[in-house]
This record gives C-alpha cells, sequence and structure tokens, in this order.
C-alpha cells in the first residue's frame, strides 16, 4: 500500500494470573517471547514506524524486546504508560510518541502471540478510506470478551465490554478481536474525546471505534477465520495451548518444505531453524531457535539441537546425542550418547558413543575442532580447546588433556591420552592424492 503504516503494540500488562515472576510477554513460546512472535508478525508488513508500550518490568521487557525484534524495524520505540488505565489511555501514550506520523496506525498486543501477517494485511487493506477498520470473531466461548452491536441492516454501531454488557448483549456470539487499524488524522481526535465511563473507570479503546459508527462514519469489520488466531495468553494454561498452535504452524511449514518428520507429535521445532529437503526427523528431538540444518540429514530419535548447532548435507545427529554451538561437516556423525558442545566436526568424521566436548571450565567455554575422517573412540572426553588433524582416532576411553594437538593420521590412546601410532587406513579412506600412512592397508571388511 502508498500509505505509511505505524504499529502500535499494547504490551504494559502485569500479568497476575500466571503467577509467574517472569513479564507475561515474555514467556517463551517456540524460541520467541509471547511479544516477540506478536512483533514478528507485524514486522513483515514493514512498518516506518513501531511503538511497544511497556510498564510492567519495563527495563527487562525493553531490553528482551529490543534485542530480539530490533532488527526487524525500519524504527521501534519504547513508552512507558505508567500507571495503566485501559487500551484507551496505552494508545493515548502511544499517539505522542507518533504526533508526526500520518497515516496507518495497527494496534496489536503482546500477549495475543498467534496473530497471523496475512490477518492483519487483510485488516489494513479492509479499512480503505474509512476512519478504522476492526477484527472480530466468533469464538466457541464469547464469556468475558467485549461483544460487536450491530444495527437491524447488519451494520457495525459500537463495541461492548462484556463486564458492561446487558443479558441481552452477552448472548452475541461475535466478539471483538481487539485489532484495529486506523487512519492516524482520524484517531487523534477520538483518543481526545475518550471518558472513564464504564464499570472498570477506564479508558476503552472501543469507545473511539463506537464513535466513528455513532458520528455516521462506516466502519469495516474483518471476521476471522480462525478465533484460536487471536487468543490472548493470560495463564500458563494458555500458554500451553498456544505453543500447541504455534508448534504445529511450524511443523507444517517445514513438512511442506520437503522435511520428513516422522511424529509430529513427539518433535519440538523452534522458529528460526532451517531444514533441508530430504532430512529425517525422528521422534522425541527438540531442534532450538538458530541451528540450520542440511539436506539428507538425520536427526534424533532422543536428540537435542540447541543454538547454533550446524549440520551439513549428510550429516547425522542420534540417539540422546545434545549439539550446542557446534558444526557437523558432510557426513559427519555422531550417534549414540555424546555431547558436542561449541566444536567444529570435520566432514565424514564418526563420533564413537559417549564422547563429551568438555567445552567448558567454570569460567570460559572454549572450541574443539575435530578433523576430516577422525575416528573418536566410545568414551572419549576431549578437553577443549582442543584439535584432532585430519583422519586421526582415538581409542576408548581416551582423555584428551586441554591444549592437546593430535596430529593428522595419528592414534592416541590412554588417560591422558598419548600418541601410539601412526593410523592405517585403507586407500580410500585416506587424504585425496596421497597413499595411505604407515604400512600397505588391509583389505577392509
Amino acid at each position: 500500500m502508498s500509505r505509511p503504516l505505524a504499529v502500535i503494540c499494547l504490551a504494559a500488562g502485569l500479568g497476575k494470573r500466571t503467577k509467574v515472576s517472569v513479564p507475561k510477554v515474555l514467556l517463551p513460546l517456540c524460541g520467541r517471547t509471547l511479544a516477540a512472535s506478536a512483533l514478528a508478525a507485524a514486522a513483515a508488513l514493514e512498518p516506518v514506524r513501531t511503538v511497544v508500550v511497556l510498564h510492567h518490568q519495563l527495563e527487562k521487557v525493553q531490553k528482551s524486546l529490543q534485542e530480539a525484534c530490533g532488527s526487524m524495524f525500519a524504527s521501534l520505540q519504547f513508552v512507558d504508560q505508567g500507571a495503566p488505565k485501559g487500551t484507551g489511555h496505552a494508545v493515548q501514550v502511544a499517539m505522542q510518541a507518533l504526533a508526526d506520523f500520518e497515516g496507518d496506525v495497527l494496534v496489536i498486543y503482546g500477549d495475543c502471540p498467534l496473530i497471523t501477517t496475512a490477518t492483519l494485511r487483510e485488516l489494513r487493506e479492509l479499512r480503505g478510506n474509512a476512519a478504522c477498520s476492526v477484527l472480530t470473531a466468533f469464538p466457541d466461548s464469547p464469556a468475558g470478551l467485549g461483544r460487536i452491536l450491530r444495527d437491524a441492516k447488519g451494520r457495525f454501531v459500537g463495541i461492548r465490554e462484556d463486564k458492561d454488557c446487558s443479558a441481552q448483549e452477552r448472548a452475541i456470539e461475535e466478539i471483538n478481536a481487539g485489532f484495529y487499524c486506523f487512519d492516524s488524522k482520524a484517531l487523534r481526535p477520538a483518543l481526545g474525546n475518550l471518558a472513564p465511563n464504564n464499570a472498570q473507570g477506564e479508558y476503552y479503546l472501543t469507545d473511539a471505534v463506537a464513535a466513528f459508527a455513532q458520528a455516521g462514519t462506516d466502519v469495516p469489520t474483518h471476521v476471522i477465520d480462525s478465533a484460536r488466531e487471536i487468543q490472548g495468553v493470560k495463564s500458563l494454561a494458555d500458554l500451553a495451548q498456544a505453543r500447541e498452535i504455534m508448534q504445529e504452524r511450524i511443523l507444517l511449514e517445514h513438512l511442506g518444505n520437503g522435511v520428513i518428520i516422522t511424529d509430529p507429535a513427539s518433535t519440538w521445532i523452534d522458529h528460526g531453524v532451517t531444514i533441508g529437503a530430504d532430512t529425517k526427523i525422528l521422534p522425541c528431538v527438540v531442534i532450538g531457535s538458530g541451528c540450520t540444518i542440511g539436506s539428507h540429514c538425520e536427526v534424533g530419535p532422543f536428540a537435542q539441537l540447541r543454538a547454533g548447532t550446524v549440520l551439513e548435507d549428510g550429516a547425522e545427529i542420534g540417539n540422546f546425542v545434545e549439539a550446542k554451538k557446534t558444526r557437523m561437516g558432510k557426513g559427519a556423525k555422531a550417534k549414540h550418547l555424546t555431547y558436542l558442545g561449541d566444536a567444529v566436526v570435520g566432514a565424514k568424521a564418526n563420533i564413537g558413543a559417549g564422547t563429551i566436548t568438555a567445552n567448558y571450565d567454570g569460567v570460559h567455554k572454549s572450541e574443539t575442532r575435530i578433523g576430516e575422517r577422525c575416528f573418536v573412540g566410545s568414551g572419549t572426553v576431549i578437553v577443549a580447546p582442543s584439535e584432532l588433524g585430519d583422519r586421526s582416532m582415538t581409542g576408548a576411553g581416551a582423555i584428551v588433556k586441554r591444549g592437546s594437538k593430535v596430529g593428522a593420521d595419528e592414534v592416541w590412546v590412554g588417560l591422558p591420552a598419548k600418541f601410539l601410532k601412526r593410523r592405517e587406513l585403507p586407500p580410500e579412506k585416506s587424504a585425496p592424492g596421497k597413499p595411505a600412512p604407515g604400512k600397505p592397508a588391509k583389505e577392509s571388511n
């Protein structure tokens, strides 16, 4: 659209019903926080200005959202609502920061993480030349939600908050989803006319919307296809339901891209994960945000990939293997009972069962480098920083001391591990263009 867009995200709520110390809008959801999820949906519309209204634990929320979402927006600004006095008051505060802005103003919520870019785009396009467009829904139960009021011809005439509804109005099934797109010029005077004439003594943004209709202005409404999309998170039970919905979306996207997920019900994949086609994800796998997996890989069962892990094409991570900030080269394998942290594993290396890269000394985390075609024996502990050269080998139970540099084609064994001999490899497993070291190779089985 030719009109510029500003987004206002309301995220000042206390969230008492969660009964946890974490601000409600920072509760985790598939690798993002609630508020970051809502903002990510709006970011795809490329707003020129974005204002987040905060109050409860302001500094903590601002820091988190700046780190998670700062790069998504051309301009991300935070304002303090002060003592919250309703949604109308929150938008009044936000519009002060947008005093020089003219265009569309989209209002979203930091505790409604399931809203999609497509719905927000439809809401914005629906406004046209109207003062405001409104998102509505028909949930299974409208209890506790504001009702949409219509005249005999079905035209929008207002919104009544549940606590202010008559018995007849509570029978209305269509509810206000709470998402709006305003014309900035129309919004400012409407906000100025708000008054706390309601049971809560608050300034309702819904009163500004109703004022447009009462003035004879058409207010277009859009009924959302699925009420799940505007589901707010008020409690940890709500959060669990939202996670199921969001996880389903993420898994369906990967399935649509050719990723073979054998048991979606037991698979957790966060936002921000890239997986190539023909990769197989086996049951009971957890893949955290910030992981990249190539094509024709295999992960699981019972495996965890944490942030910063990269599997190049054909790499395999097996049962009860955890990898953190580790790169597995093409065709490299770690199939059983292994921890790989801060490691670089070369192409076609084989990591034996029970291997540990001891990357943390209590103060610093250091890197382990394992070369191409290495064979790491079962139960090996590699104390970082250490380096295993190409085609090198460790014996079962070896302890590779901190600072060790195992040379190419060397075999180290023992506790602590020491050089034993040169490794003998069949020609097809030696370095390209070089004869196998040591004695002539025996035929492999």
